[in-house]
């Protein structure tokens, strides 16, 4: 009988741990789809990104900080084709001048699939000169892929000073 109560307990467990998940994955689908509608809002020319990248990811709640040193993280969406394929989880870590926070989304274009499967394999750790571009009117007609990537961001508050050097870090998780 104490196997049973034990073994029932621990399916009750994964069980509630398995929709809280689903639900976590639902609200971070729903904000990325927000997140896409404000950046086509600010420069309606991305479009042609989304449509023409092989993949891209969209992270629409990412939290920025800092004191000397910083950090930032934020979860989101991946797409291929323009299906969702799965998801992804940001992490950055900033050494150098820096004092405040921030909150930002970021969309990650994908140029090819030799760049979209570097990602997938969680091998995208973008460094300092992998520039993000904040997005803007127009902004994305003179993108240009560095390494078969492109980054734009869009600023949702707070006040960040900062001149520091650090690199953003991806990985992947499929639906």
């Amino acid at each position: 009988m104490k196997k049973v109560t034990i073994t029932f307990l621990f399916a009750l467990l994964a069980m509630t741990s398995f929709a809280q998940n689903a639900k976590k994955d639902q609200q971070i689908e729903e904000d990325s789809m927000e997140a896409k509608a404000a950046f086509l809002e600010d420069d309606p020319s991305m479009q042609e990104l989304f449509d023409s990248s092989y993949g891209y990811i969209i992270l629409p709640n990412v939290g920025k900080g800092g004191l000397g040193i910083g950090g930032a993280a934020g979860n989101g969406v991946a797409f291929q084709g323009g299906s969702q394929v799965g998801y992804a989880k940001m992490t950055q870590i900033t050494i150098g001048f820096q004092a405040g926070g921030q909150a930002y989304s970021e969309v990650v274009f994908f140029e090819d699939s030799e760049a979209f499967d570097r990602f997938k394999a969680n091998n995208v750790e973008m460094s300092a000169q992998v520039s993000a571009v904040a997005a803007a009117s127009g902004a994305s007609a003179n993108a240009k892929y560095v390494d078969g990537v492109a980054v734009f961001t869009r600023t949702k508050g707070g006040l960040m000073y900062e001149a520091s050097v650090g690199g953003q870090q991806f990985k992947f998780r499929e639906k």
